[in-house]
């Protein structure tokens, strides 16, 4: 069994890294009893939770059949995800700002929690006279602009679940999921501008449209201000917004079970799966999460840079925040445009108190230089966090001390879309942080790693994590036990356990290091290696910013591929040299890379998410297929152009 995490450290030996005692004595959860109150306690601690929303009819029981599949959180429980986001806020709140929102060229808008109410019963209002109803799927292909967010909530006031289609996807990827759920209503805009270009939205949907074989009724938002033809069966945003101005749509109750929204995996992989999140438990813990994780307050201005077209965007840009009646930033831009300091201009702007975006951001942050967030005011942020991908200690370090100031607590969480919320991470009024490491599973949730024979491994010995116990914010697929991502039990027949498909690591205090996916490993010689682990070597060379491993299948075996972006300090003859000697010395001589290639960037998501697929499809030549996820596509030219030298 392999040990530690590949990079030659000994992760028992990480450093812990204490919360100050002025962010405890604030702090959301500052109790460490919380663990074995709620291990005691389970489920019925999960009513923690419960307790942050307002329920119509109160549930029954927390969790029914918690055994085995199928599972009811909150059975006989009744609610409305945009009353609790919205409504209920309003006695306290209505002149507290809910969303700000920073577009293109400076252009900003703001909405306090009155201003949101009276938008989202007008749109709801709109959308009913168009026809949807109760479970009537609505399908939004909107950029990161407020009526995204309003949309949602729309369409959550009239019981009515949203599929929310990132608006960089291609019109097949638009007319697939549309075909998918059957969706008869689409709600996008004539375009919207990206790093200063117009990009054309509604040529895209019209596409789709003519894809289907349904009737499609569309709602078009004016971003770019010029004319659109309509046509039959397209309505303005505006226009109808307008024409219900004033109206107040009663909240449709719908009962915990109740699918708020669709939303599919990032495709990172290319196969991209459908997840149907509930309305009761989703809400519970995303609001939950966002309160002990995060440590967010009514009171605070948050931001996560995340896009609403994926899974972070829901929990933890729109319904967490929302619920809890906090001020929310969205932006539309890219992190270096107009200048490589946007995001600590809109930190210092805001005063943002909470700041959460992926290690991968803060990697090409650390690329364009310590300087730069030197250059703000950046003393209102209280918590930093990371989501999306494993952070390494030396981006941990450098965004702990440039970022926060050496002060700020850095929680780096574990979650996915089928998991709708955070379930692995520190609790930053209570846990000390060890940079490299996530941190223990939350109260409540209870996670393991395993080996090939489904045993439990011994501390820091790298297997695959398991989920031990149902959580409330777990997917519909999961609720029924049936499906891509059913249940299964060991062989004793006693454990109920979701894989993630995560590769982890264990140490003896619980605290558990994520080492990429299980199919990310790599066999060269007859040794397996985490992607992971041998990126996490590479980005510890001077001079490299971010690496990307991939394995090649050359004919006799596997090649190692590594995919560099460095910070320009180093000759790439060196840089090469030395990555070269630290992978040998980490791994072997079998691990020796074949190749060792350098771009200016690593083609990703707008979620920051690496796609080592596109970079496995360049090093084997192969044709790269569907890109329109990614935010720097041209970086792929470039890319290829080296590989062909």
């Amino acid at each position: 069994m392999t040990r530690g995490d590949g990079s030659g450290r000994d992760p028992s030996a990480r450093t812990t890294v204490d919360p100050p005692d002025w962010f405890v004595e604030q702090a959301a959860v500052s109790d460490p009893s919380i663990y074995a109150r709620f291990q005691r306690e389970w489920p019925e601690c999960w009513r923690e939770a419960a307790a942050l929303l307002d329920w119509d009819d109160p549930y029954e029981a927390v969790l029914d059949d918690e055994d085995g599949p199928p599972f009811a959180w909150f059975p006989g429980g009744r609610l409305n995800a945009a009353y609790n986001c919205v409504d209920r806020h309003l006695p306290a709140r209505k002149n507290q700002l809910a969303l700000v929102w920073e577009g293109h060229g400076g252009e900003s808008r703001s909405y306090t929690y009155l201003e949101l109410y009276r938008e989202v019963n007008a749109f709801a209002a709109a959308l009913r006279d168009r026809g949807v109803g109760p479970d009537d799927v609505v399908t939004i292909y909107l950029p990161m602009v407020p009526e995204l967010p309003v949309a949602m909530l729309a369409c959550a006031r009239l019981g009515a679940p949203h599929n929310v289609v990132f608006a960089g996807f291609s019109a097949d990827a638009l007319s697939t999921r549309m075909a998918r759920t059957d969706s008869a209503y689409l709600i996008t805009c004539d375009g919207y501008y990206r790093r200063g270009s117009a990009i054309a939205q509604k040529n895209k949907a019209d596409n789709a449209r003519i894809a289907l074989d349904q009737d499609v009724s569309v709602v078009v938002l004016d971003r770019l201000g010029s004319d659109v033809h309509l046509g039959r069966d397209y309505y303005d945003y505006h226009d109808l917004v307008a024409a219900h101005e004033g109206a107040e749509v009663a909240p449709v109750s719908r009962a915990a079970s109740d699918p708020l929204f669709r939303i599919y995996t990032s495709g990172t992989t290319g196969r991209p799966k459908a997840v149907d999140h509930t309305t009761g438990g989703y809400l519970a813990q995303v609001a939950w999460t966002n309160r002990a994780v995060l440590d967010v307050d009514p009171e605070d201005t948050y931001f996560c840079t995340a896009d609403i077209g994926w899974i972070t965007g829901h929990s933890y840009v729109v319904y967490g925040p929302l619920a809890l009646g906090t001020t929310t930033v969205l932006y539309s831009g890219a992190p270096d445009h107009p200048e490589r300091d946007r995001l600590w201009d809109l930190i210092e702007t805001y005063a943002v108190d909470v700041f959460y975006t992926a290690p991968t951001t803060v990697q090409t942050l650390m690329k364009w230089g310590a300087e730069r967030p030197a250059a703000h005011d950046l003393s209102s942020l209280r918590l930093l966090g990371t989501v999306g991908e494993p952070m390494d200690e030396r981006t941990w370090q450098w965004y702990r001390d440039h970022v926060g100031g050496g002060e700020c607590p850095v929680v780096d969480t574990w979650w996915q879309t089928e998991t709708g919320a955070i379930l692995v991470s520190t609790l930053p009024g209570v846990d000390g942080m060890r940079p490299g490491a996530a941190g223990r599973p939350l109260p409540g949730v209870e996670v393991s790693v395993v080996d090939g024979a489904r045993e439990a491994t011994g501390p820091d010995a790298v297997g695959e994590l398991v989920v031990r116990r149902p959580w409330p914010a777990m997917p519909r697929s999961l609720l029924d036990g049936t499906g891509w991502g059913a249940a299964s039990t060991d062989g004793d027949g006693d454990d109920w356990r979701y894989r993630p498909g995560d590769s982890a690591a264990v140490d003896a205090d619980g605290y558990v290091t994520f080492l990429g996916r299980v199919d990310d490993a790599i066999t060269v010689a007859g040794r397996r290696f985490s992607t992971m682990e041998l990126e996490s070597t590479v980005t510890d060379v001077d001079g490299v910013t971010e690496a990307a491993v991939v394995g090649v299948d050359d004919g006799p075996g596997t090649s190692i591929y590594v995919f560099v972006a460095p910070n320009g300090r180093y000759a790439e003859r060196d840089l090469r040299e030395s990555v070269e000697r630290a992978v040998v010395g980490a791994v072997g001589d079998a691990g020796r890379p074949a190749e060792v290639v350098f771009a200016p960037d690593l083609p990703k998501t707008r979620s920051g998410k690496v796609m080592r697929r596109l970079l496995t499809a360049v090093a084997n030549g192969e044709t790269l297929g569907d890109t329109s996820a990614l935010r720097n596509p041209g970086v792929l030219g470039e890319i290829q152009s080296t590989t062909d030298e």
